[in-house]
């Protein structure tokens, strides 16, 4: 199905949805960027916001997607990022989800996703949405075969406030039940000096139907998300940085090797479904 999705999209002359990195299967590690870009096709305008607007991180992770490049090309590990703006629809949402096409995000109405018919919905999810999971899956599916099945990590970045309250974090580490790539990745982190490491904050990594609950905790595969502070990344020299000690932390967590590779059915803090402390607008 994903096949004859990327088909039709070449034969209309549509880019995909997503853009993958190249890396070796052999390490057993598969990284994702959920929130990569702020694009829009130009069928849909602004979605009726303003062009500032779009520069925020209501429409994407500002900086996670160069921290996203520098990690994976220093590993040599394969990355799947995505093309489309959260706002369009956000990848990190089951599609049951309320939130996966916001109709108000900090504050602001989106005036193109307000009443929505279920044909447009349905539209995007073909689109945008359903492409990018597909993908993961095949590269999922990919290093299984390979013989070495993946961890999954995940990239994000978060604003330096809240509603006017200070985020003291410089990164975090959000996770759900499985701590076998989690509680290492925290450790390592920590040994970094002046860096003031979270966990599971300003977010829970306890969201059933997110894209690590759908590729990793369902499929028994150790995983975690990394949260890097917005204000750290924005320029080219901030994002080889932190892409820079990321892979530095988890090329020492990757050399415990073991249960990293097993596939355990660890289950979630989270079965009910439920978004106030999934990774938000903020």
């Amino acid at each position: 199905m994903e096949q004859s999705l990327d088909g039709l999209l070449a034969e209309e002359g549509r880019p995909k949805p997503y853009r993958r990195i190249e890396g070796d299967l052999s390490l057993g590690i598969l990284i994702l960027c959920d929130h990569a870009e702020n694009t829009l096709p130009e069928a849909y305008g602004t979605l009726g916001l303003r062009s500032e607007d779009l520069h925020r991180h209501i429409a994407y992770d500002l900086g996670a997607a160069g921290v996203t490049e520098h990690l994976a090309n220093a590993l040599g590990a394969p990355a799947l990022l995505t093309r489309f703006s959260r706002l369009l629809i956000d990848p990190n949402r089951g599609v049951d989800d309320p939130t996966l096409i916001m109709q108000l995000s900090d504050g602001l109405i989106v005036p193109a996703n307000v009443g929505l018919s279920a044909e447009e919905i349905e539209a995007r999810v073909n689109r945008f949405y359903l492409p990018y999971h597909r993908a993961v899956d095949r590269a999922i599916e990919a290093g299984i075969s390979a013989g070495k099945p993946p961890v999954v990590l995940s990239v994000h970045s978060f604003t330096q406030a809240w509603k006017g309250v200070p985020r003291p974090w410089h990164v975090s580490v959000l996770w759900d039940k499985d701590p076998r790539l989690a509680l290492p990745l925290l450790e390592a982190l920590r040994a970094f000096p002046d860096i003031e490491v979270g966990d599971n904050v300003p977010y829970s990594g306890q969201l059933k139907g997110d894209a690590l609950y759908r590729h990793a905790t369902s499929r028994g595969l150790a995983h975690a998300l990394v949260e890097v502070r917005q204000d750290l990344i924005l320029a080219e020299e901030g994002q080889a940085e932190w892409g820079g000690r990321l892979a530095t932390a988890l090329s020492q967590v990757m050399r415990t090797g073991g249960a990293l590779h097993a596939i355990e059915l660890h289950g979630s803090n989270n079965e009910v479904s439920g978004h106030a402390g999934a990774c938000a607008a903020g």
